[in-house]
């Protein structure tokens, strides 16, 4: 394997190394639990697992570490409007957020911490910066910890800010800084927000920073380095410059290769809960497309082009997979599903160029082609390599129709034999009213079902059915 990655921190796309041969090590920012996530969150997580799938299919190990933030400014400010404790409101869009996941085929993460679980290692952080003279306790003694900017010579390397360009807010900013482009590392108990949500600290009761949170949990799990650092574009500045910032102080060499994903914009602002432009994975739903027709949409462009989001694109993106479904259905009707073996080298290499999925994705439409001609010409040998290849491909993608996380589809599979045996039965009518020859009897079966929203196909094998657009 030769994959080439765009590293944020050198601008430049370069081939991809494992700092241990054989394994590969991820940290992904996840998401603050102030609300249930959209499908700007969805997107970052479906990039990421193509990411980690495309690693173990070439037989990389992978450790992938993907974080909860669940206390921050947010969520506190929701608890004390609801009158109900952080952790709830936290637990409760955790909840909504691991079932989106899993609608949407995204492999569980190796290890996902709890910023609240890890107050211990943050604490241990934040005393090394100050034994080496990178963070301070405010001089007046209200307990907030704070890192020094200016003792960090390579500060705003990564996002490619200028520290002397950064302007100090109009009213001063915080009296306690020494330098107003200071962060917090512990924030001191405030008498406005929940007790519950504080914790012990050597400099009083408090709560930690946004930005310890993850250098502290990538450095429980992971080490002092390891290979691939993601996340959002827009988390660059100034969450990501002030992670690398505070670990490299504490002489830690963190994150070899940063990786972002472009946004998915809603008009012309990135999908935001703090601009309340946002559509959540039930919504998409509500609207008949399912969780693989989701995962399309949202993978399939490449990781670093934005998303501008419309239905009409949504819908066209659904209507393309249904193509793709149907040419996997068709050919395993003739040779059966096979067994997904390698990928063919156009896609190798694709995915090998900067995770390129839309040039992957190109190579799989040119075998669906080739297959089609292969059933066209009853070519069982045509139609089975295709189908492999197609397989592996979509496997890589998380795509596979045939992957038994797509078993029950959006129809539950409680619901799904009882839905197939009233299909078959009004199918068998249909048979019946076309053997006496009555054509509308069976015309009309097969509207109720197209009403239904069940899409009948005459086939050489007999009707198949399919929910949704006809493919």
């Amino acid at each position: 394997m030769t994959l080439r990655l765009h590293d944020t921190a050198t601008r430049s796309v370069r081939e991809f190394v494992p700092k241990t041969p054989g394994q590969v090590g991820i940290y992904l920012c996840g998401l603050t639990v102030q609300s249930v996530p959209h499908i700007g969150h969805l997107r970052s997580a479906v990039n990421y697992d193509v990411l980690r799938r495309w690693l173990l299919h070439t037989g990389l190990e992978v450790t992938f570490v993907r974080n909860i933030t669940d206390v921050d400014d947010k969520i506190l400010v929701k608890a004390v409007n609801e009158g109900r404790p952080f952790w709830s409101i936290a637990y409760e869009n955790r909840r909504v957020l691991d079932s989106d996941y899993a609608a949407l085929n995204v492999l569980p993460p190796t290890y996902e911490p709890l910023a609240t679980a890890h107050i211990p290692e943050m604490h241990e952080l934040i005393d090394d910066l100050i034994e080496r003279d990178h963070a301070y306790p405010a001089e007046n003694g209200n307990g907030d910890v704070y890192f020094d900017v200016p003792s960090y010579a390579e500060y705003g390397a990564l996002s490619g800010q200028n520290p002397d360009d950064m302007r100090a807010p109009a009213d001063g900013g915080e009296k306690d800084k020494r330098d107003y482009r200071d962060f917090a590392l512990w924030k001191a108990a405030k008498s406005d927000e929940p007790v519950d949500a504080t914790w012990p600290s050597p400099w009083g009761r408090g709560r930690p920073g946004w930005h310890i949170e993850c250098s502290a949990m990538a450095r429980r799990y992971l080490g002092d380095e390891f290979d691939i650092h993601g996340g959002g574009l827009d988390l660059t500045f100034p969450h990501h410059e002030n992670e690398i910032a505070q670990s490299r102080a504490a002489g830690l060499p963190f994150a070899r290769f940063w990786v972002h994903h472009a946004l998915l914009n809603l008009g012309e602002a990135k999908m935001s809960k703090s601009l309340g432009n946002v559509i959540d994975f039930a919504s998409i739903m509500q609207m008949g497309v399912r969780p693989v027709e989701l995962r399309y949409y949202l993978g399939t462009p490449h990781y670093r082009s934005r998303i501008d989001y419309s239905e009409e694109a949504l819908r066209e993106a659904a209507t393309a997979y249904r193509r793709i479904e149907g040419f996997v259905q068709r050919a395993v009707e003739i040779v059966g599903p096979g067994r997904p073996m390698d990928v063919p080298p156009d896609f190798a290499a694709a995915m090998n160029d900067d995770l390129n999925t839309s040039a992957a994705l190109a190579v799989v439409h040119d075998t669906i082609r080739e297959g089609n001609t292969a059933l066209a010409s009853g070519d069982e040998t045509g139609v089975r390599a295709a189908l492999t290849a197609v397989r592996a491909m979509l496997g890589v993608l998380g795509l596979d129709p045939l992957d038994p996380a797509w078993g029950g589809g959006d129809r539950g599979d409680d619901l799904k034999p009882v839905v197939d045996a009233l299909v078959h039965l009004a199918l068998e009518q249909r048979a019946q009213a076309r053997a006496r020859k009555d054509w509308a009897a069976a015309d009309a079966v097969r509207d109720q079902l197209k009403h239904a929203g069940i899409q009948v196909e005459d086939t050489p094998a007999g009707p198949r059915w399919t929910v949704g657009e006809q493919h």
